[in-house]
């Protein structure tokens, strides 16, 4: 069998339906035999989107998404998209082509060491020199980007492997990747410290969807009686309206998740790192809570010079072993009672302002009507991303994807397509700004091509909004490189241009409306909302010395 037929195979027998490519020389190959194989390139038109899309597609389904770009410049374009997947551990398979073994280190034309720049932002990476080595490449790295903490694999693949032939008996190759064993001694003393405490907080992070647990911590929540804050990675792994959810904590979080950490006696984290973001000497417990850590990744245990129970295991095994050791517990009905007023003066914070000049809070309030359990909503990075968190309603997991730890601008669009590549027949709405929506407004092509009903909500105040904020209230308003309005494009007229629906909004009472005619239409629709620029992402606790700043926010 021929190296590029053995590797589609190996994809299919993986249950692979889709990667997200653009073609060059070294891959032709691979892209050839596309033709005959069950699995469809989706064409974007940037590598860097391309990874975006992989990406997108395995935080809405939970299965892994496939990229496949050319060498040279294919490689660095995706850098950005693979480094975005490994900051929020998302697992997902990175395919390069590459100069032929025998031209390796002569500067043939598009060489670049694709092996050394993915290394720091991969989990696993390989380079198939000879094509017998290209079974255990591909097995190895499918199973080892979900085992443990799940990060992108790479495998870089010289074009004279996949124009080499291999014996198909040679595909089927296994390999099985060691357990982690937990410590069952620390297991029984967190349980103890459970069953001890009287204002416990439970803190959860993406790794709680990422393992699946989100119904297992939610029932741990309802036997302690412990109120749930999440990071932004979490959101969902609780729905927003259970009595014990309090909503993301961190920079741009809730203050009912600030009260009840700053209350608590004993904080339970789960499936999270302690990004400086969500957790910082602003948002920290007081002195004297106890703090258990559970995680599948040592490396993330004592940040913040936290003296802490760390459990190294599994987020889902974990949380049921708890719900069987505490089975005589009964929730602290004092503390419910002060848990559910941090959490009925937050949710009636009101956002349905009927302002001359639309607030980014009314746009959260529309789309709010619109969110169901079949409905997926990707951000960008900035203040869309920052409203987008603090106000929406998400009652699921996989449900709000978002680039977290790498805050990577671009990323609503391309993951938008991904996810509903992944799920076709949920309603899918992307939250951006002009400016990240400018970084990737090629896409719009892709989008249109393969008749992806995608909703963009673009919050366009002619500002990089965030940056413009931080030069607004720490810099003396000094507003340096961060003005758009003066040549941002008609974004209605561009997105008409690519095939797709475009619709300007410039008052609260039109929002419902476009909202109503973009889903109806079953086309790629980009609705232009024009939103008051010097509306801030509030309330706010800055990493400096500055005290917090509440905004409109009446908590």
């Amino acid at each position: 069998m021929k190296g590029s037929r053995a590797l589609l195979q190996m994809l299919e027998d993986r249950g692979v339906k889709q990667t997200f490519g653009y073609p060059g020389g070294s891959v032709i190959p691979i892209f050839d035999e596309v033709l005959n194989s069950s699995i469809e390139n989706i064409l974007v038109r940037h590598e860097q989107c391309a990874a975006h899309m992989a990406d997108g597609f395995t935080r809405a389904s939970g299965e892994p998404g496939v990229c496949l770009v050319t060498s040279g410049p294919g490689v660095t374009n995706a850098v950005t998209g693979v480094a975005t997947a490994q900051a929020d551990s998302i697992p997902m398979m990175v395919l390069t082509g590459q100069v032929a073994s025998g031209m390796l280190g002569m500067g043939a034309f598009q060489e670049v060491d694709a092996f050394s720049l993915m290394m720091p932002i991969t989990k696993y990476n390989y380079r198939v020199l000879e094509l017998q080595q290209l079974p255990q490449a591909i097995d190895e790295g499918w199973k080892i980007m979900q085992y443990g903490r799940p990060a992108p694999v790479h495998i870089d693949l010289p074009v004279d492997s996949m124009n080499s032939e291999i014996d198909e008996s040679m595909l089927n190759c296994s390999y099985e990747p060691r357990k982690i064993n937990t410590d069952k001694t620390l297991l029984l003393a967190a349980i103890a410290e459970m069953k001890s405490a009287r204002r416990p907080v439970i803190y959860a992070g993406g790794g709680v969807i990422g393992a699946n647990a989100s119904n297992e911590l939610v029932k741990l929540a309802e036997m302690l009686g412990a109120p749930v804050v999440t990071s932004m990675m979490g959101l969902g792994c609780i729905p927003y309206d259970h009595p014990l959810s309090l909503g993301p904590l961190g920079m741009h979080g809730k203050l009912a998740a600030l009260d009840a950490i700053k209350n608590a006696d004993l904080l339970i984290a789960v499936g999270t790192k302690f990004s400086d973001r969500t957790y910082s000497a602003k948002s920290c417990v007081s002195p004297g809570c106890r703090i258990i850590h559970v995680d599948i990744d040592a490396t993330e245990f004592g940040k913040h010079g936290l003296d802490s129970l760390n459990i190294l295991a599994d987020v889902k095994e974990t949380l049921t072993l708890f719900i069987g050791g505490l089975e005589d517990v009964s929730p602290k009905q004092e503390w419910l009672a002060v848990a559910a007023g941090f959490k009925a003066r937050c949710d009636g914070c009101r956002i349905d302002f009927d302002n001359e000049r639309i607030l980014p809070q009314r746009v959260m309030y529309e789309i709010n009507k619109f969110i169901d359990d079949d409905t997926i909503i990707t951000t960008d990075v900035g203040q869309n991303q920052m409203w987008a968190m603090h106000h929406l309603r998400i009652r699921k997991p996989r449900q709000f994807i978002s680039s977290g730890n790498f805050g990577t601008m671009g990323f609503g669009l391309p993951a938008a397509m991904g996810a509903q590549v992944a799920c076709p027949d949920k309603k899918v709405i992307s939250i951006v700004g002009d400016g990240g929506l400018l970084m990737v407004i090629q896409e719009l092509a892709t989008a249109v091509h393969y008749g992806y009903p995608v909703v963009i909500c673009l919050m366009n105040n002619g500002w990089l909004g965030m940056v413009k904020q931080w030069q607004k209230l720490f810099w003396n308003e000094r507003y340096s490189s961060t003005k758009l309005f003066d040549s941002n494009p008609d974004f209605v007229k561009i997105a008409e241009a690519f095939g797709a629906n475009g619709i300007r909004v410039e008052k609260p009472g039109e929002i419902g409306d476009a909202l109503r005619q973009a889903f109806a239409s079953g086309k790629t629709t980009l609705i232009d909302i024009w939103v008051d620029p010097e509306e801030d992402a509030l309330p706010m606790l800055p990493a400096n010395n500055t005290a917090m700043v509440k905004g409109r926010c009446p908590y």
